[in-house]
């Protein structure tokens, strides 16, 4: 909005009456602008400026502090603390085991190297197995190429009638026919663990 055009309509103007004979003199006043001179900042002694600063420092460091102290602590997870009457019985539930001879530990070594070159043998002759039926696939896919093109591209083309799966998962319950969901509010309850 300009400025003339906010004088302008201080200015006084002719308001017409019911015939528009009557002349009277209106004034007529812009919107209330919500503006104020600003404030004057109070020169404040530095001392007390000071005092101030210090006064945030030191809560800070005491912050810093409290959350160091408290850093080695874990907050607590309910489902992971042991119940008191196993802790309480723990002298019944702990085994007696006879420790194990020489030979007994020098056996379990074997048996695990002799388990673990198995289990390697085993992995290897499944690679070998999986690289020869590649190779062949790949030899019978170019002598088809080198017959006809129009054969190998129907080879290669996926077939989706090959596999037709249609799968549909089990559901934890069965649905209720005709239920009405309860409009409720969730209540949580989980625990909130502040520093204060």
């Amino acid at each position: 909005m300009s400025l003339l055009g906010a004088f302008a309509r201080l200015g006084l103007q002719r308001c017409g009456g019911a015939a528009g004979a009557a002349v009277a003199r209106c004034l007529h006043t812009t919107p209330v602008l919500c503006a104020e001179p600003l404030k004057k900042k109070k020169k404040l002694d530095p001392q007390i400026v000071k005092q101030r600063e210090d006064r945030k420092k030191k809560k800070i460091e005491k912050q810093i502090r409290r959350l160091e102290k408290n850093a080695r602590q874990l907050k607590p997870v309910e489902e992971l603390e042991v119940p008191l009457e196993l802790i309480d019985e723990k002298e019944k539930r702990q085994r007696k085991l006879t420790p194990l001879g020489s030979a007994e530990l020098e056996e379990r070594a074997l048996l695990k190297k002799q388990w673990a070159h198995y289990k390697h043998d085993e992995r290897v002759a499944d690679f070998q197995i999986v690289d020869r039926l590649i190779q062949a696939q790949n030899k019978a896919l170019a002598e088809l190429r080198r017959e006809s093109e129009e054969l190998y591209q129907a080879a290669i083309e996926v077939d989706p009638q090959l596999l037709p799966v249609a799968v549909k998962g089990p559901v934890a319950t069965p649905p209720i026919k005709n239920y009405a969901s309860p409009d409720g509010d969730y209540l949580h309850q989980s625990m909130k663990w502040e520093v204060k």
